[in-house]
């Protein structure tokens, strides 16, 4: 499917690997110019020098910044190309009981995960109300709908990108512009391939028995029933951000293998 993406530029935060990376690529791959984001200039180089192997006729730039930061977020929007397509992915978690989240982790991850795509989207949603075109996409998660008990401070940032990513959308009503949010499930990225790795070791299981542990007590309505491909939510991703997707507005578009039960 042609998803009519030629000649848009599109800014992916947290694209140099897992689902970000995922979604560069797949965007890269519909002719659209994608710029890959990370904190450190070693790691955006990577992954451009993957994708530039990936895909030889793509598009690319790099920019590296923290875009958990006021500082960062003016470095990626500030006299660049035009942003058609923003994509709100940068996010971070870390299991952790409850009582032993301190002030400093509640803020770290707000700002992470919540004040990155605000101050990225207050940056350029004007300029594309103004062209009457364009995508803004938040990377949320079936957490938002499903606090983890085990990561309260995570799920709290997942809700508010939901409730963002519908608000933003309610301002852009009789325009082209459009906003929605897309919740992932359990999906296996590097770095949850790394955390079920250790788990497995320090339970002397292996990473099947391991994660085949993890659907059937932490996951048990997952119909899935196994880990998500990065490339499957990438996959979601891409549509939103098409032409082809006008009529999808302030939606909550799950790709969650089914772990959410809810009809809405």
């Amino acid at each position: 499917m042609n998803l009519e993406l030629h000649g848009q530029h599109a800014l992916v935060t947290g694209s140099t690997a897992g689902i970000g990376y995922a979604i560069a690529r797949a965007l890269a791959a519909e002719g659209a110019t994608v710029t890959i984001n990370g904190r450190h200039e070693q790691g955006v180089g990577r992954a451009l020098e993957r994708l530039r192997t990936e895909l030889p006729q793509a598009s690319l730039r790099g920019i590296a910044a923290d875009a958990a930061t006021a500082e960062g977020c003016d470095k990626l929007t500030q006299g660049g190309p035009t942003i058609d397509i923003l994509v709100n992915n940068l996010g971070i978690f870390d299991p952790k009981p409850f009582d032993k989240i301190p002030d400093e982790d509640w803020q770290r991850f707000f700002e992470t995960n919540v004040m990155s795509g605000v101050r990225l989207s207050r940056a350029v949603l004007p300029g594309m109300k103004q062209r009457n075109c364009g995508r803004i996409v938040f990377i949320s998660s079936e957490s938002g709908i499903c606090p983890p008990a085990e990561m309260v401070h995570y799920g709290m940032t997942k809700s508010a990108q939901l409730s963002i990513s519908r608000g933003l959308a309610e301002t852009c009503g009789g325009t082209a512009v459009t906003v929605n949010s897309v919740l992932p499930g359990p999906t296996l990225t590097e770095g949850a391939r790394d955390f079920f790795d250790t788990l497995a070791a320090e339970q002397g299981l292996s990473f099947d028995e391991a994660a085949r542990s993890f659907f059937a007590g932490a996951r048990p309505t997952s119909l899935l029933r196994r880990f998500i491909d990065p490339k499957e939510v990438a996959a979601m991703v891409a549509y939103v951000c098409s032409p082809l997707s006008a009529a999808t507005n302030g939606a909550a578009l799950r790709v969650d293998g089914g772990v959410v039960r809810s009809l809405v």
